[in-house]
Order: C-alpha cells, then sequence, then structure tokens
C-alpha cells in the first residue's frame, strides 16, 4: 500500500510536508492541513480537501499518528475522512470541496504540547469504485499559523 505523510508540530507553528506529487500535476487531490489545536486530552487536525481529480471522489480514508517531541507515538487514530460508509453517497465533485476535523483523543492529558502529527492517506475511492493513487494523485500542503 502506498501513503503519503505529513509532519506538524504544535508549539511553534513549524511544518514539515514529504509530498511525493511531481510539481504542476493538474489531476490531483489536494488537501491543506491545519495546525495541530489541543483541546484537552484531544488533538485536533483540520484538513481541507479540494477535489482536482477528472472524476469525483466518493470516500477518502486516513491514519493519523500524534508523537511527542521524543518522536514517541502517544496517540493515534484512523477514519474515513470523507464517505466511506454504506450509506453515505455523498461525493466530493469535481473542483468541490470539503473541511474535516481528524479528532485524535489521548484518553489523558498531554504531558507536553510541542506534538507532531503525521497523517497517512491510504485509500481514495472515486466514484464508481475505481481507486486513486494517494501517492501520485494526493498533494499534501501545510496552511501556518
Amino acid at each position: 500500500m502506498k501513503t503519503i505523510i505529513f509532519s506538524a508540530t504544535s508549539a511553534m507553528g513549524a511544518i514539515f510536508i514529504a509530498s511525493t506529487s511531481p510539481a504542476g500535476l493538474a489531476d490531483e487531490f489536494d488537501v491543506a492541513v491545519s495546525p495541530i489545536k489541543l483541546v484537552g486530552p484531544k488533538a485536533l487536525v483540520k484538513m481541507e480537501m479540494v477535489n482536482h481529480l477528472a472524476e469525483p471522489v466518493s470516500s477518502a480514508k486516513a491514519a493519523c499518528f500524534i508523537g511527542d517531541n521524543s518522536g514517541q507515538v502517544v496517540a493515534q487514530g484512523t477514519r474515513w475522512v470523507f464517505g466511506g460508509g454504506p450509506t453515505n453517497k455523498a461525493t466530493i465533485p469535481v473542483g468541490g470541496t470539503n473541511v474535516f476535523y481528524f479528532v485524535v483523543n489521548s484518553g489523558k492529558p498531554w504531558a507536553t504540547t510541542n506534538l507532531t502529527a503525521k497523517v497517512v492517506f491510504s485509500r481514495v475511492v472515486l466514484q464508481g469504485g475505481q481507486l486513486a493513487d494517494p501517492v501520485k494523485e494526493v498533494k499534501i500542503t501545510s496552511i501556518s499559523k
């Protein structure tokens, strides 16, 4: 399974992006990721998705790993960030947008505010069931504070 990885640090808003999409690629699923916001025992990672693919997107699945400043994963979650359910028939049309707040619960207060989120897209399903390649067709960028 091919993946694309994003990292964001909450303390100073520093952000690192690893994108394997070629520059200038017009047909891509763009994801803009905001810095982490901590709310009690939860980390919120806002993702704004824009579909520039040739077909509507029916679902997309991602995992989010929250790491501390020593590199240890302290919380994680996997979600369908759009669609994914048998009763959810909505799509992101070509040129359409969608916003998703990835909520990762640690179950306890955070020991530090210097946390890093790593988001991995593992599946993007187009209308009709065809799969898009997350490495070639997903472009992740950051929104700074």
